[in-house]
């Protein structure tokens, strides 16, 4: 499907032509060469032809839209919400539609505009307008919204937008590459500026509170990545290019996944009880405001238990807990140290302590067991004695590793003994997993440098489909594009 198909609004010509290419398809014509490689050949070509039919059907759904004289009154109406004073009606205009299979649908449609009175000037001016159908229905960007959610969908979660390309055009969509991407992040931006409507709802105390996690077991993880971010340089432009240029810096994204768990410790994936994703690259200070917006919107003092867990990273604990404390979580709020992580310090430090390798596993499975069954003093006497006995740079390490354990003791962040007969989880390995999915597998490369505001449009994008909600999150964009009053 290389080249657009234009409808012909006749359904019965269309079902004839689908018709007539899918019966020569089931013929069973040389069956002695019939093979694997034949099958595909016709699976393709009844894709193709089903696709195109689909198109045909969407195209003659909106022109019987376009010809409703209620239907194009009711657009009017909801979508007041983009009027100013001064708008007016200013006539019809033929906009192109495309849907799936390629098949692009023409519309004369009512247009309005924006009138500007300039002094000095006899005629008024006009502003770009826009129709109200097209707003409606989220078809401004000559897409069917199943078109352009499809799209933004691919360009977020294929590995580059050449590689999006080649699989929208394999389901009948075949739009240029920097349409793709200006699309991808068109579409991202709707979703940031929703999440950016909920926090000033937040901060002015009109959040709607959902009781989605009452009288549920909830963990919160949290961690945070690395990404590429460009930095232009200042000064003069270059003389053969016209340009600053830039650098590349190493910034964090620090991410979060909220979900619940059963009493049996396993993870409810449930569509009444979704798991929230989310990140952002605005710093400590931007992650810990939406943050609470989840929390707030999702109804955690609402919650039977909670879990916090998280690595070691300062900030984490010396903020998220008072803003949990804040929130009114439940009494039975638990704060973790990843296990995983405290038990990468304990295996530094057996590496430190001992000559053998065997020595240094024997001691670590012993450490470990110990500090999992929740008898962490022991565990501390134990590589006490061996920094009393050591010297020089393998003290200092010994030292250190020691002072990780004994500062996360302090915090209470090593209860895993607790945790566990509560069968909660005590590995952070959701927030890892989605850090892999998210950040890694896409966004993060020696090669690859990143405008900040890309990069927070794709993360917010990809978090959503790695949730499992971006139907959820598509309706929420297509119902912002009405933009009613109330909004």
């Amino acid at each position: 499907m290389k080249n657009n198909i234009y409808s012909t609004f006749d359904f019965s010509k269309s079902l004839s032509h689908f018709q007539e290419k899918v019966t020569k398809l089931l013929e069973l014509t040389n069956i002695s060469e019939f093979d694997g490689r034949v099958l595909k050949l016709r699976e393709d070509k009844i894709r193709e032809s089903a696709l195109i039919l689909a198109g045909e059907c969407i195209a003659l759904l909106l022109h019987n839209l376009s010809k409703s004289q209620y239907f194009l009154e009711k657009s009017m109406q909801q979508t007041q919400g983009w009027w100013h004073k001064t708008t007016q009606k200013h006539g019809y205009k033929k906009r192109q539609i495309l849907t799936v299979g390629n098949v692009e649908v023409t519309l004369k449609l009512p247009y309005v505009v924006e009138r500007i009175y300039q002094p000095n000037k006899d005629k008024k001016s006009l502003r770009e307008g826009f129709c109200p159908f097209l707003k409606y229905l989220g078809m401004a960007e000559g897409l069917t919204p199943l078109v352009l959610s499809t799209v933004a969908q691919y360009g977020a979660i294929a590995g580059s937008f050449e590689a999006a390309r080649r699989i929208l055009i394999d389901w009948g969509i075949n739009i240029s590459l920097k349409r793709i991407e200006r699309l991808t992040y068109y579409f991202g931006q709707l979703g940031i500026d929703l999440r950016n409507n909920k926090l000033n709802d937040l901060k002015s105390g009109n959040l709607s509170n959902l009781n989605t996690l009452q009288d549920q077991r909830v963990v919160i993880a949290v961690d945070g990545g690395r990404t590429r971010i460009r930095i232009p340089k200042k000064g003069r432009r270059r003389v053969k290019t016209n340009r600053r240029g830039f650098t590349g810096e190493w910034i964090e994204p620090k991410l979060l996944t909220i979900y619940v768990v059963n009493e049996q410790g396993k993870k409810i994936k449930a569509s009444d009880i979704p798991i929230t994703n989310d990140g952002t690259y605005e710093g400590y200070q931007g992650f810990l405001e939406i943050l609470e917006m989840y929390l707030f919107r999702l109804g955690i003092s609402q919650a039977k238990q909670v879990l916090l867990i998280a690595d070691g990273a300062e900030w984490i604990w010396k903020h998220i807990p008072p803003l949990l404390k804040k929130l009114e979580c439940p009494h039975e709020t638990y704060h973790l140290l990843d296990f995983y992580h405290a038990a990468e310090h304990l295996q530094t430090f057996a590496d430190a302590a001992f000559n053998t390798d065997n020595e240094r596993q024997s001691w670590f499975k012993k450490a470990r067991s110990l500090l999992r069954k929740g008898h962490t003093l022991d565990l501390m006497r134990n590589m006490g004695e061996f920094i009393l006995s050591a010297s020089g740079e393998r003290c200092k390490i010994l030292v250190r590793e020691r002072n990780y354990i004994l500062k996360a003791y302090r915090r209470r962040l090593l209860k895993y003994n607790e945790v566990a007969s509560k069968k909660l989880p005590f590995g952070s390995g959701a927030v890892e997993s989605l850090i892999r999915q998210a950040i890694n597998l896409c966004m993060k490369g020696n090669s690859k440098f990143w405008l900040k505001t890309n990069a927070e449009i794709m993360l917010y994008l990809r978090c959503q489909w790695i949730a499992g909600r971006w139907d959820n999150f598509c309706n929420s964009v297509f119902n912002s594009l009405i933009k009613p009053i109330s909004a």
